[in-house]
């Protein structure tokens, strides 16, 4: 065989470097390859500086609860370590502990612990500390306490041939509004303009019928993901690698629609150029790579599918206990304090 240029062999090697292809029956070079020797020619080894002068955080999107940025110039374990500390590791405040002392509603005793457990307590967990094991109390430091006291009664003045229950029964629907924070100890003063409450007030958390009540006392403790879902601070955190796509050849006319139909709205665009339709790449960054161009025989060879390796498009949905930018702050926190445990463990131990 001919040995291949220097130059299309660097270009392959590029690409093997920097890009993850989708074929249509799979998926190549998605072995990470960041490690030095792997190719002959380049210049591998970790480098601080290097390193520093690539790598970029783009903040591209914040509305509300709902945050996407991009993380340039890493590799997928760290990537992946911010997904997996998001999830599990930043803590929040949640009910965990419920004292019933009367519930005649249909609903039992630990389903109504297990739904209010879940409601999410808009409360700063910095302000907390951890509950030490064991504790049964819970003190100012490290326990809010909401009380939920609500009874059904008929309503006198409905219709007589009414069957709408908003119109016969008071109190029939139990929200998380009618949770209410009652102070321990000090809190009244540790917390002079605190407003702890659900974050949403309309979670239904029971139906009642006349004469039913509930009334029941509830901590919340400062705990993480790991331990129970109820504790994880996001709705969703996932990331993406960035999409790119290389139309090989010129796409015109009815093979350009055809094209621009394969792809999610807004990827393709055709443009009229000398009385011709011509495709071309407007923004790939929205394509969701279904393949749907593999299908048609006549396109599948002049489209390259692939993503770039090291650029993270990340989507940080926050349940609204803390603004998304300061949960991935909190995050970047919680591993720079994992990696200086590593580093301590490591000076103290005697070298044999």
């Amino acid at each position: 065989a001919p040995p291949i240029a220097p130059m299309a062999a660097r270009r392959s090697a590029d690409e093997m470097r920097d890009r993850v292809v989708l074929g249509e029956f799979g998926v190549r070079n998605v072995h990470t390859t960041d490690f030095p020797g792997n190719y002959p020619g380049y210049e591998d080894a970790w480098d601080q500086r290097r390193f520093e002068e690539a790598f970029r955080v783009d903040v591209i999107r914040e509305e509300g609860d709902t945050l996407e940025f991009d993380m340039v110039g890493i590799d997928a374990a760290i990537a992946n370590a911010f997904r997996r500390i998001l999830l599990a590791e930043v803590p929040t405040m949640a009910v965990e502990k419920v004292f019933v002392y009367n519930n005649t509603s249909i609903v039992q005793d630990e389903i109504l612990a297990h739904r209010l457990g879940l409601i999410p307590i808009r409360a700063d967990p910095r302000l907390f500390e951890y509950r030490n094991q064991g504790d049964q109390e819970g003190t100012e430091i490290d326990t809010l306490q909401f009380q939920l006291k609500i009874k059904c009664k008929r309503n006198p003045q409905a219709a007589k041939e009414s069957s709408d229950p908003d119109e016969l029964y008071f109190n029939h629907k139990v929200y998380s509004k009618h949770m209410t924070w009652v102070p321990l100890g000090n809190q009244t003063d540790l917390f002079p303009d605190a407003d702890f409450r659900p974050v949403h007030d309309d979670i239904l958390i029971a139906l009642l019928r006349p004469g039913q009540e509930i009334d029941v006392l509830m901590h919340c403790v400062k705990g993480i993901g790991k331990d129970h879902a109820k504790f994880s601070p996001v709705a969703t955190a996932s990331y993406r690698l960035l999409p790119d796509i290389t139309l090989l050849q010129p796409i015109e006319d009815e093979a350009a629609e055809t094209l621009q139909k394969c792809f999610s709205p807004g990827v393709i665009e055709i443009q009229n150029i000398n009385g011709k339709r011509v495709a071309r790449v407007a923004n790939a960054r929205l394509d969701t790579f279904s393949r749907e161009v593999f299908r048609h025989e006549g396109l599948k060879n002049l489209v390259r599918l692939a993503r770039v390796r090291n650029h993270y498009i990340f989507s940080v949905e926050s349940t609204g206990i803390l603004p998304p930018d300061v949960l991935v702050s909190e995050a970047i926190k919680i591993l720079m304090g994992k990696c200086q445990r590593f580093l301590n463990e490591l000076d103290s131990v005697p070298m044999e």
